[in-house]
């Protein structure tokens, strides 16, 4: 290959292009970007940065000198509009094409929206530019806060707000957040710091519309209730950017399908990040976009799958002063024990916890609450477990 074109300028497409070089490829490394930012570090938007105790200098990933090293061209404020048949063509706006032996796809996920979002004070948080203007609004001071979503994002936005002195609501659909990441019980643990921090929870009800006519003043919930508001937060989930591939041979539903090694159905094409579907699942965590790499680019350079994903699991959150991570593949039927710590109030106890999940006396994921020394001994122990080949020999 001569010419490699890694398409999204993300954390992925960072780790593609760092890659790319660390496995010998020596051609042209084009790297096209939509946004004009070079690639910065996601998860402080909801935290560190939106609270203030970060800046955009602490965002940036990697220096001056590393970017130089990887003598790649940027194209940074360019969208890709289309991919030709065979792969070897990438299309952008204003009409531009990068002709290429190799296409690495990174362009991640966009966040989903409400109808009604024009409104001022209504946001999403994806991108530096969102995190920038949820900020300016959130200085202003104090505001009455609505975020739409009790996911990870919205959790972690809701804290942020209220460490800012807001007054917060969160608004979840389901009857409970994060069941589906981590099983009823410890999602029920989880949510319980929501009424720890003074946050108001309102589930098992949908969001109807929003009110307001220039700027936005509540939100309508689906059972009939109208809850004041001068900021609006979205967090309802992401959908892949894949738009730009239709039309191409690419397989698409719900992101990039993908083998085990993020090998597309044409050979010179690789997806890694939260655009990938590999071996059926797409994975919207930092740990995808950073290990997913390795293995795309040695496939893409053999020109076929010799390598395949076998990594654990794993994502962390940090809500209300406290660190949640989780390792693993739970699954319906997985029965889980409190090993470590307990609660009190129903939400976790000073100290944290540690919970492992069991199928068939086996442990097949753990989650932590501030407790990152022995959560690290199991999550090493689930990789042993993924990878034989790297368990230690028995003494």
């Amino acid at each position: 290959m001569r010419t490699v074109t890694v398409v999204g300028a993300s954390l992925a497409g960072l780790y593609a292009a760092r890659e790319l070089r660390a496995q010998g490829f020596d051609g042209r490394l084009v790297v096209v970007g939509d946004e004009p930012h070079r690639p910065y570090d996601r998860p402080p938007l909801s935290k560190d940065f939106l609270t203030g105790r970060a800046d955009e200098a602490h965002l940036a990933l990697g220096d001056e000198e590393e970017t130089a090293a990887l003598d790649a061209e940027w194209l940074l404020g360019v969208r890709a509009q289309g991919l030709d048949a065979r792969g070897r063509t990438v299309l952008l706006d204003g009409g531009r094409t990068v002709s290429t032996d190799g296409v690495v796809i990174a362009t991640g996920a966009s966040a989903r929206r409400l109808r009604g979002d024009g409104l001022a004070g209504v946001h999403t948080l994806r991108t530096l530019d969102d995190a920038r203007a949820l900020r300016e609004d959130l200085i202003r001071g104090p505001r009455q806060v609505v975020v739409i979503g009790g996911g990870f994002i919205g959790a972690e936005t809701a804290s942020s707000c209220v460490a800012l002195g807001h007054t917060v609501t969160v608004v979840e659909a389901a009857p409970l957040p994060l069941v589906p990441q981590l099983g009823p019980e410890m999602a029920a643990v989880c949510t319980a710091l929501h009424a720890r921090a003074g946050v108001e929870l309102v589930t098992g009800t949908g969001v109807a519309g929003l009110r307001g006519t220039v700027a936005v003043t509540g939100v309508e919930l689906a059972d009939g209730r109208t809850l004041p508001a001068d900021v609006v937060i979205t967090g309802i989930g992401a959908r892949p950017n894949t738009d730009w591939l239709a039309g191409s041979v690419l397989a698409l539903h719900d992101g990039v399908l993908c083998d085990d090694g993020c090998a597309t159905a044409l050979p010179q094409v690789v997806a890694v990040g939260d655009v990938a579907r590999v071996g059926g699942s797409r994975a919207e965590h930092w740990t995808s976009a950073t290990e997913q790499p390795r293995v795309a680019v040695a496939n893409l350079l053999a020109g076929r799958t010799v390598e395949s994903v076998r990594s654990v699991p794993y994502f962390w959150s940090d809500q209300y002063g406290a660190r949640i991570q989780f390792a693993g593949r739970r699954r319906e039927g997985d029965t889980v024990r409190v090993v470590e710590g307990g609660l009190a109030d129903g939400a976790p106890a000073e100290g944290g916890l540690l919970a492992v999940y069991e199928r068939d006396g086996r442990t097949t994921a753990v989650l932590a609450v501030d407790r990152p020394r022995p959560f690290t001994r199991v999550r090493r122990e689930l990789a042993r477990a993924e990878n034989p080949r790297t368990r230690p020999a028995t003494l």
